[in-house]
C-alpha cells in the first residue's frame, strides 16, 4: 500500500489535477445552497448573519474549498475530500486500483 513518500502512478496525479477543480466547484455549489437555506430560515437576521459567518469561516479551511496541490499529499487530500463529503469513492472510478485500495483502507480505519 502506497503512502506519503511513495509515488502513485503519474496517471493518478494527472487525473487528480484534471478533476479537482470540478469537484471543488460542485462542493462549493452545494455549500452555497446550504447557505441559502440558512439565510432563508425564520431566525433573526443577526442570528442568520453570524451563523453564516461561522459556517463560511469553517468551510474555507476544507480541502473541498481550498487545497494545497502536492503530489506527495495526493492520498491525504483525497481522504480529506471524502471525509468532508466533497467527493465519494465513486468519484475515484478512473483512478488506479492501488490508489483506490489505499484510500478505502485509510477511510475505513
Amino acid at each position: 500500500m502506497a503512502l506519503q513518500g511513495q509515488s502513485f502512478k503519474k496517471k493518478d496525479w494527472a487525473l487528480f489535477r484534471d478533476k479537482i477543480a470540478g469537484w471543488q466547484e460542485n462542493y462549493m455549489d452545494r455549500l452555497n445552497k446550504e447557505y441559502i437555506e440558512l439565510l432563508s430560515s425564520d431566525a433573526a437576521p443577526s442570528e442568520k448573519f453570524w451563523a453564516l459567518d461561522k459556517r463560511i469561516k469553517e468551510d474555507k479551511g476544507k480541502k473541498g474549498v481550498r487545497i494545497q496541490m502536492s503530489r506527495s499529499d495526493l492520498i491525504y487530500n483525497i481522504i480529506s475530500l471524502i471525509n468532508e463529503g466533497a467527493i465519494s469513492m465513486d468519484d475515484l472510478e478512473e483512478f488506479s486500483d492501488e490508489l483506490k485500495e489505499t484510500v478505502r483502507f485509510l477511510v475505513e480505519r
